[in-house]
């Protein structure tokens, strides 16, 4: 039972499309039309509302802007509607979901989701949930090995999906690993020249032990030696200043003056209290000078002019210099230098501790790689015998009955690969193997890669067959398919048309083509037509039904809708397709 679908589209200004909305069956819905009518329009919109690629090309002639909508009808549980509920999209009567894109003629691009503006990137989320696109691209797209394995893989499911999870997190590892590993190890000789850098300045400040603020002292002391007399003989002068010169009787000194002021005002300080008050600041006054007195005495007495200090200082000084000039702006950057040195130094030293620690990382990841390599080779191997099975039983329903098809899973050896059991193989993100799809188009023959063994109706009937068998597997809601049924013809057409019908038991099924045996078997046909000036108009894509289906049959198979024989076969084609149902 299909759970999601989509039910309505419309397009405007968009190629040749001028302005059209045609409504799509739950079933198995036929797109046809001239050529050049504008029938891939409608992949190409469905893609723009996928989060294709806008191209402002696409936008009619003319026009601002190309708008493409579509109404999808989605179950309440299912994955795109719980999506876009969580991206703030609404939903009519809960399970309606509009979509829409906008391109405008200077290649701007807006899309909207549940009436809601969205990123692009939302509606290509989406698009893994509502609907498979394939086209003659895809077709093409099947011949490389890449997505032949993706394709294995996916049918596989879970059996390929844990093993692979493991070993794409253990490759990552592995890779941080050996990236970490080669930068340490193509560092070696700048690590060693910068370490040693390192040992000379910190033994050359070791050798000199410098102090913290120790160049701060020494300037002062040497700027104290450097001016001894001067400083010596002013200090005697100040002194004999404030306490007298005792080679000379007659001098006046600031204490002796001091202590007489003081007298006088101590002789009358009871009889007011404001000369009491300036009474006791004079005797303060005296206790400083006798106390600047002493000490100047006493810096007098110490203060003595040596050379032979004042040489040491110098010394000590220039050593601290060439230190400064080298590590920092003074003692305190240089300390600071040797600290944040030494901690480096510590690092550069523990590189090599490091690189063996991570070689013995890297040994240990590849052996856990190999081990994983080989259960994803073992999967695959097992998917890739049930699935060529369920191909070829499904290209028996599509008149190749005698063809066959096989998925080579292989390995290539190397020197630098992974030691899987007794084989050195190559590898990559994705394993080790190499998944090719082969077919034999008949008993006897050699199994060829369908790149070069396949013709075109061939190859678009093996994906047609892989698309199917991924329907029972892994359903999509819908799928729409661009002239798949290209270089298919007669019987096979027949067959093409019947095993789509089929698909669409289970799924909507929308099918652009050129095939009356193949839009013979749809449940509604649409067709795309042209107006006088080569536009197409709302009524340019209309559903036909009854005798207008039967005249558009008539038309693809013969060219004249009015054809009697023509019209006979198409009856007959109906008639056939009604009897498989």
């Amino acid at each position: 039972m299909v759970v999601s679908v989509l039910e309505e589209m419309r397009i405007q200004t968009l190629g040749v499309i001028d302005d059209a909305a045609f409504e799509l069956s739950p079933g198995f819905t036929a797109v046809t039309g001239e050529t050049g009518a504008g029938k891939t329009m409608v992949v190409t919109s469905l893609g723009l509302l996928l989060g294709g690629r806008a191209d402002a090309g696409l936008v009619r002639a003319g026009a601002d802007s190309a708008v493409v909508e579509g109404r999808f009808a989605l179950g309440r549980d299912a994955p795109a509607a719980r999506r876009a509920v969580e991206a703030g999209a609404e939903l009519d009567d809960g399970t309606v979901l509009l979509i829409s894109r906008t391109l405008s003629a200077e290649g701007r691009s807006r899309a909207y989701v549940g009436g809601r503006f969205a990123p692009v990137g939302l509606l290509t989320e989406l698009s893994a949930d509502l609907v498979a696109v394939h086209g003659q691209t895809d077709q093409q797209g099947l011949l490389r090995p890449a997505r032949q394995r993706k394709a294995l893989d996916r049918y596989a499911g879970d059996a390929v999906a844990a093993p692979l999870a493991a070993y794409g997190e253990a490759y990552g590892r592995l890779r941080r690993v050996v990236e970490e590993l080669a930068e340490l190890t193509d560092r070696a000789r700048e690590r060693a020249q910068e370490a040693d850098l390192l040992r000379f300045g910190l033994e050359e400040i070791g050798a000199a032990e410098p102090r913290p603020a120790e160049d701060t002292e020494l300037a002062a002391e040497a700027e104290r030696l450097g001016h001894a007399e001067a400083l010596g003989a002013a200090a005697a002068s100040a002194h004999a200043a404030l306490t007298g010169d005792p080679a000379d009787p007659e001098s006046v000194d600031a204490g002796t003056v001091v202590a007489g002021a003081s007298r006088a005002l101590e002789a009358v300080r009871a009889h007011d209290g404001r000369l009491a008050a300036l009474a006791d600041r004079l005797g303060e006054v005296q206790i400083l000078l006798g106390d600047i007195g002493g000490e100047l005495a006493g810096y007098v007495d110490d203060l003595e002019a040596d050379p032979l200090r004042l040489a040491a200082v110098e010394e000590r000084r220039a050593a601290l210099a060439q230190l400064t000039r080298k590590y920092g702006e003074d003692i305190a950057a240089v300390l600071q230098w040797a600290q944040d040195s030494a901690a480096k130094l510590t690092e550069l030293d523990g590189d090599d501790d490091r690189i063996a620690a991570l070689t013995e990382e890297r040994d240990a990841l590849r052996a856990e790689l190999a081990r994983f390599a080989v259960q994803l080779t073992g999967a695959r191997s097992a998917a890739a015998e049930s699935l060529a099975v369920a191909v070829t039983a499904e290209l028996g329903e599509l008149a190749m009955p005698h063809a066959g098809v096989t998925f080579s899973v292989r390995q290539s050896e190397d020197p630098e690969g992974l030691e899987c059991g007794d084989r050195v193989l190559a590898y990559g993100p994705q394993g080790t193997d190499e998944v090719e799809l082969l077919l034999a188009a008949h008993p006897g023959a050699q199994p060829r890669p369908i790149a070069k063994g396949a013709s075109g109706g061939e190859l678009s009937r093996v994906m047609l067959a892989v698309e199917v068998v991924f329907a029972g597997s892994d359903p999509v809601p819908t799928y729409l398919f661009d002239e798949v049924d290209a270089g298919v013809g007669g019987k096979a057409a027949v067959e093409v048309g019947r095993r789509l019908a089929r698909l669409a038991r289970s799924a909507q099924v929308v099918v652009v083509t050129h095939l009356p045996q193949v839009a013979a078997f749809a449940d509604r046909h649409l067709v795309v037509e042209k107006t006088n000036d080569g536009s197409v108009t709302r009524s340019g894509v209309q559903s036909v039904v009854g005798e207008d289906r039967v005249r558009e049959l008539s038309r693809m198979l013969a060219g004249q809708e009015d054809s009697e024989l023509a019209r006979a076969h198409a009856q007959e084609l109906l008639a056939a397709a009604r009897s498989d149902d």
